[in-house]
């Protein structure tokens, strides 16, 4: 299968020798991998040139952006530059973090699932992360059926019919969510275990913590449905302001009236989605 990886990367001397490798490595090579040097002002534009020498299938774009580290906008603002680059002659579409060591298999086995499941549109793996005794350990969210916006590999019907990736915080939810509105499955494959040499989150500021309440207006999901899952979020992290801070969030997003990333009718299926989700968990807990 043809597949395509788009690799966004922001002052990741220390990790992308690491994740060019592992791409290099797989077995089922990519036939274009475009490294998006994000603003860098490290050794990050000299370390995509030396793979650019090593092997053809990789392209560098630089580009300017915020040098504010935010979720979601600052890393799809890069992804999109990257797809300006390519063209649609691919059967699926990798967005790929720049601090990640792929198992040699993983694209592999991706296009395996696509190749044999027709119905799924989103596919990955597991991340783990090393703990303070060296030991890599899973760190997953709570949804086991969640796809990490880390690895996310597209089909490319799938990625053309839930119009891309959008560009706000929750993208890595809300293109899962428009993915099952429009038919498609989500595959995780716990066999496929990617270590992630950076923990999730170290390098947000601070404006970052109201913006997952925000994600959930903009996803219509309902001030109840936001407590349910703020509630969840909070026990499952072990950080009880990450309630507060969510509900604020919430609450300031529709304050402010900002846009809804989706429409009335998805924003329905997505509350149906979560309602059933909820009592799937509430029952079998029983």
């Amino acid at each position: 299968m043809h597949y395509y990886v788009i690799v966004p990367a922001h002052n990741e001397e220390g990790f992308l020798a690491d994740t060019l490798n592992s791409i290099l490595r797989q077995s089922l090579q990519p036939k274009r991998v475009v490294v998006v040097n994000d603003n860098s002002t490290d050794d990050t534009e000299a370390i995509i040139d030396q793979f650019r020498a090593l092997s053809p299938i990789f392209t560098k774009l630089n580009t300017l952006s915020s040098t504010e580290h935010m979720p979601g906008s600052k890393v799809i603002n890069a992804f999109d530059k990257g797809l300006q680059l390519l063209d649609k002659d691919y059967e699926f579409i990798v967005k790929l973090d720049a601090d990640l060591i792929l198992p040699d298999n993983y694209f592999e086995k991706i296009a395996y699932i696509f190749r044999g499941q027709p119905k799924v549109g989103i596919a990955g793996g597991f991340i783990y992360e090393q703990d303070e005794t060296g030991e890599w350990k899973l760190n997953h969210p709570m949804d086991k059926n969640h796809v990490r916006g880390a690895f996310k590999a597209y089909t490319n019907k799938c990625f053309n019919t839930i119009n891309g990736l959008r560009n706000a915080m929750g993208w890595d939810t809300v293109d899962e969510l428009l993915a099952q509105y429009h038919g498609f499955e989500i595959y995780t494959d716990d066999i496929l275990k990617v270590k992630h040499l950076r923990p999730t989150g170290n390098a947000y500021n601070q404006k970052a913590k109201l913006l997952q309440g925000k994600a959930m207006y903009t996803m219509r999901y309902g001030l109840l449905i936001t407590v349910i899952a703020s509630l969840k979020m909070a026990f499952k992290q072990r950080k009880p302001q990450a309630f507060s801070d969510n509900l604020y969030g919430y609450l300031e997003a529709k304050k402010e009236n900002t846009p809804f990333l989706v429409s009335k009718s998805e924003g329905q299926f997505i509350r149906n989605l979560r309602w059933k989700n909820i009592k799937d968990k509430f029952t079998n807990q029983k």
